[in-house]
């Protein structure tokens, strides 16, 4: 292991509390808005107010759903009325979508949203009680327009610090301990000399610990995260750093810095931050079983080799950076042969544990014929786990890729040669079968996902940052438009018939529509679906899935790869009754 960078800072309430100890601030009003929890703040509140201060200490990371959580008794509210402001540096529902899942948290109440033509950062709401008696406030929202490591303009939350004394008022930013923490550390891996040939290291880890504790709302898998929040900040904007150092365009899925690996935790100390080059982790993690059809948490990588042995039929695998397999199975048969795969992203983890038991499913039938890759990522899946050990909730997208740091379906041999690892596993499966479709088992985050530090929204990933429900995305040839539209109503009609399946997507795509405006997408028999070209494919039709299963456990998890066995199995099933007509060699 190499230290790149190491720093402790001051605690933002700490640096406050000094600041207004001096005896000629007494009777000073102060308001700041800080990336705290909230006992931190109320206690940092006790000590000014034992100092003559009177003082208010809000959060600056969702302002909205704070005010509401801290403020607002909703008990005895018949509506709310919420103005958002918007900003020409942002997306135009940015701000709306800052105020998620307030709707979910406010009783019976009616909640409505509505633009408020401003530029100003405050949100301006009006609550009317069951009496009909109307109060008006303002939220205030402090963001600042900056450049990123990158280079690109920016609106992102930050912090601010409103002083009133002796008549006199100051108002400006503050930048607080999590600021700093942050952009120190993208400074000095951004400034370290790396060399100029990929992978530029094993394991790039980023250690910080923060004193900010996470808070569960009271609705679904949603928590107000600012370690969560930390991490996905880190990841993004350091794969950021590296697709810029290496001349490749933003959001390029072939770059292959190595695996970049942020671990936030939470601690009772000064923030601080800690990076280093390790070596790649090649040690497995290890568990009990558990029976595939009640599985209620990923499973561990042994239990996947074992289920692919009782599968059966001929063994195929090809190899990960640190050395892992990538198992596949092939059953031949007279069927029309369709291949399945799970866990090209390796957070998104219901997709594995699908793939095994319509697999099982399958190969008891006549004639059954297909692949099975269902752990494309182990490296990843690895990671994933490791992660999930302190936070288990949190979604750990820095797991999302392979330990050369890159999407794994964007290989080719013109890009990277023979040598093409994990990816070997598919161009194996489709030699095998011939088969002229893919399903392709993935997920999405369960809860909301967010870059505070870097435009709030996640750049390239806008669509995703709400879950809405259990969705699908077929791609295929330009000359098989009509198959795809074939292929997605038999299964999404078959998927309607599962028990709540339909009536679990309207409610999450009702609420991502309050938060964030339309879905984009064609609701077809119940679920949202995106059909489009794409020929760099080899396989002409793919059908991917998305459950929102980043990341969770019981009753959750196995309805989530139960939806996708069925998709599986209905996607198979499909494939035989329309072959025919789509002169399937």
């Amino acid at each position: 292991m190499s230290m790149i960078f190491e720093k402790s800072f001051e605690r933002s309430l700490d640096k406050l509390v000094a600041r207004f100890s001096d005896a000629s601030m007494r009777g000073a009003t102060v308001e700041a808005w800080l990336f705290d929890d909230l006992p931190s703040r109320k206690a940092a509140e006790a000590k000014l107010r034992a100092l003559g201060i009177i003082a208010k200490l809000h959060s600056a990371y969702k302002p909205l759903v704070h005010f509401f959580l801290e403020n607002v008794d909703c008990s005895n509210l018949k509506q709310i009325s919420i103005a958002y402001p918007a900003h020409e540096a942002c997306a135009p529902n940015r701000f709306l979508l800052e105020t998620y899942p307030l709707s979910k948290l406010t009783g019976d109440a009616e909640v409505g949203f509505k633009p408020s033509g401003k530029q100003d950062f405050i949100y301006q709401v009006s609550l009317t009680d069951k009496n009909g008696i109307v109060t008006q406030h303002e939220v205030f929202a402090p963001n600042r327009t900056h450049q990123d490591a990158v280079g690109e303009t920016l609106l992102s939350p930050t912090g601010w610090l409103k002083i009133t004394h002796q008549g006199t008022v100051t108002s400006e930013r503050f930048e607080t301990d999590f600021e700093q923490l942050f952009h120190a550390g993208i400074a000095a891996v951004a400034n370290h000399t790396w060399g100029d040939t990929e992978p530029y290291f094993e394991e790039l880890n980023i250690a910080v610990s923060l004193p900010v504790k996470d808070q569960k709302l009271a609705y679904a898998e949603e928590a107000i995260s600012l370690t969560e929040a930390l991490h996905e900040d880190f990841y993004f904007s350091l794969l950021e750093v590296f697709q810029k150092k290496s001349g490749r365009p933003l959001g390029d899925r072939g770059l292959q810095p190595g695996q970049i690996v942020p671990e936030i935790t939470y601690a009772d100390a000064a923030p601080s931050i800690r990076i280093s080059n390790r070596a790649l982790s090649t040690q497995d993690s290890t568990g009990e079983n558990q029976p595939l059809a009640t599985a209620q948490a990923p499973l561990f990588a042994a239990q996947i080799a074992q289920e692919l042995e009782l599968i059966g039929g001929e063994a195929f695998e090809a190899k990960s950076r640190s050395g892992r397999s990538v198992l596949g199975r092939y059953i031949k048969g007279t069927d029309e042969p369709m291949i399945i795969s799970g866990g090209q992203h390796a957070n998104e983890t219901t997709g594995v544990v699908g793939a095994l038991r319509a697999a099982h499913e399958l190969k008891s039938r006549k004639g059954a014929h297909f692949t099975i890759s269902p752990q494309e990522n182990p490296d990843g899946y690895e990671l994933h786990r490791r992660l999930c050990a302190d936070n288990p909730k949190h979604m750990h997208h820095a797991a999302r890729y392979t330990a050369m740091g890159d999407d794994l379906e964007y290989r080719t041999k013109d890009k990277n040669g023979e040598k093409l690892w994990e990816k070997a596993i598919r161009t194996q499966a489709e030699a095998l079968t011939g088969a002229k479709l893919h399903v392709n088992l993935h997920g999405y985050p369960s809860h909301e996902w967010t870059r505070p530090l870097s435009g709030y929204i996640p750049r390239g990933f806008g669509m995703w940052t709400l879950p809405k429900g259990f969705f699908l995305i077929v791609r295929h040839h330009s000359d098989w438009a009509q198959q795809s539209e074939e292929l997605v109503d038999h299964v999404t009609r078959h998927l309607s018939a599962i028990d709540g399946l339909v009536e679990y997507n309207n409610a999450q795509i009702a609420l991502f529509e309050k938060h964030a405006g339309e879905t984009g997408f064609r609701i077809i028999n119940g679920f949202p679906c995106l059909i489009g070209v794409d020929d760099r494919h080899t396989v002409p039709l793919t059908l991917i899935t998305e459950y929102p299963d980043e990341t969770i456990y019981g009753e959750d998890f196995i309805r989530g790869h139960t939806a996708q066995m069925e998709t599986v199995l209905s996607a198979y099933e499909a494939l035989q009754k329309l072959s025919a007509k789509w002169y399937i060699a």
